[in-house]
């Protein structure tokens, strides 16, 4: 969510006039995150987080802002995308397309206990169930054939050590996919910072702009990997029993499920880690730009590898 287009106050005047919120009062550029334009958007009637999309197109859109939109209107704490005068949530700002969403309360746990850890696991739960009625498909464009295309891009620009860990990686992934694992909607990107907490209450989960259809125990493998996580890269097992314990009495893991688990951590240390890659050798510019460590995901791929824990 890193700032690439600059927005001035009067193309966001011209941009509000669209919707019944009233006038602009201020707005301000946000820094966390790495893929769209984000902005805070304080109006007369209320707070909205405007977003620039920098990579998907128009086309493409649809379906994260319906599934916004669906999501919320099934009890699932997320937040809504707001229609202009016309009842359609997606316009345009500055040659990208674009969207307002309410603002939610509250705070992003950065060392999250274990009583956010089981809200999380039971609100992914209920987001998978609540998403089998959704009707919008679109396919992990983050998945495996992304995975090779980076090895082939990130390849000269990795030492020997870690082009071999990748190779050895890939390779193992590529030997059984699971093709019969339970499959949905999913987050796909549910860390830390996409979840909104006042004390132990979740408020609201965010940023659904990598979701797509996928394995649901990839999801939870995402999610685990960061809200579980000790520094270094291990997992804190607690925690995992926690989120997972809770994922589990909403919606029951197959005995399948839980022979793919070590796979799965594993998948998802490898995707955070290539995308890390990728934008720390192939950077975007941007008035504000914010882009994280790969050796995070890479000491968490290495631990998952030595050690991934049963369920």
């Amino acid at each position: 969510m890193s700032v690439y287009t600059p927005v001035s106050r009067e193309q966001l005047e011209v941009f509000l006039s669209l919707y019944d919120e009233g006038p602009l009062v201020d707005f301000s550029g946000i820094r966390a995150g790495v893929e769209n334009t984000n902005f805070f958007v304080t109006t007369e009637r209320g707070e909205f987080v405007l977003t620039l999309f920098e990579k998907h197109a128009s086309q493409e859109l649809p379906f994260f802002l319906n599934l916004m939109a669906h999501l919320a209107e099934h009890g699932i704490p997320s937040a809504h995308p707001i229609p202009d005068r016309d009842g359609k949530y997606l316009q345009q700002m500055n040659g990208k397309p674009a969207a307002l969403v309410r603002r939610l309360t509250g705070e992003s746990p950065h060392e999250p206990d274990l009583d956010h850890c089981r809200v999380m696991g039971s609100a992914l739960a209920r987001l998978h169930l609540a998403a089998r009625t959704y009707r919008g498909y679109r396919d992990n464009d983050r998945g495996f054939t992304w995975w090779l295309a980076m090895r082939e891009i990130l390849h000269s620009h990795l030492t020997k050590d870690d082009a071999r860990l990748l190779d050895e990686e890939l390779k193992f992934q590529g030997q059984d996919r699971y093709p019969e694992l339970s499959r949905g909607v999913i987050h796909a990107d549910l860390f830390r910072d996409n979840a909104m907490f006042v004390g132990d209450e979740l408020t609201g989960i965010i940023d659904f702009y990598y979701a797509c259809n996928d394995v649901l125990l990839y999801d939870l493998a995402i999610t685990v990997n960061d809200w579980c996580g000790k520094p270094g890269g291990s997992l804190d097992a607690a925690k995992v029993g926690a989120l997972v314990g809770a994922y589990d009495q909403e919606r029951r893991l197959t005995s399948l499920e839980r022979r793919a688990w070590p796979l799965m951590l594993r998948a998802a240390a490898l995707r955070f880690w290539l995308s890390r890659l990728h934008d720390q050798h192939f950077p975007r510019p941007g008035q504000i730009t914010h882009v994280k460590d790969p050796n995070e995901f890479k000491n968490i791929l290495i631990d998952r590898i030595e050690r991934a824990p049963a369920l």
